[in-house]
């Protein structure tokens, strides 16, 4: 009742939301997050908003490039959910899954 546009695409779309809830907590938790996504909207919003103006196009480009580059550099390690979650794709998909 609270959401009727979401209830009404989870009908239409039961046959893959199913599936996705078969998945423990870890693996759904890592398949649907969009927190890594979010936070680098973020980074370059706050990079761009707090610059201004730009003089030219090129000028926005390599701001960006640069807000990339250094967000790139935190990208060393794995989310901390990613390693309970790999355990669970080792355990469900088997001879598939494959670790590094």
């Amino acid at each position: 009742q609270r959401y009727p546009a979401i209830a009404q695409s989870w009908r239409r779309n039961w046959q893959h939301v199913v599936p996705f809830f078969a998945f423990p907590e870890s693996v759904r938790r890592i398949i649907y997050t969009t927190n890594a996504i979010e936070a680098l909207n973020s980074k370059l919003r706050r990079a761009v908003r707090t610059r201004g103006h730009f003089p030219n196009d090129d000028a926005a480009m390599k701001l960006l490039y640069l807000v990339l580059n250094h967000a790139a550099e935190e990208w060393k390690r794995a989310p901390r959910e990613w390693f309970e979650a790999r355990t669970q794709f080792a355990v469900v998909f088997g001879e598939r899954f494959v670790s590094q």
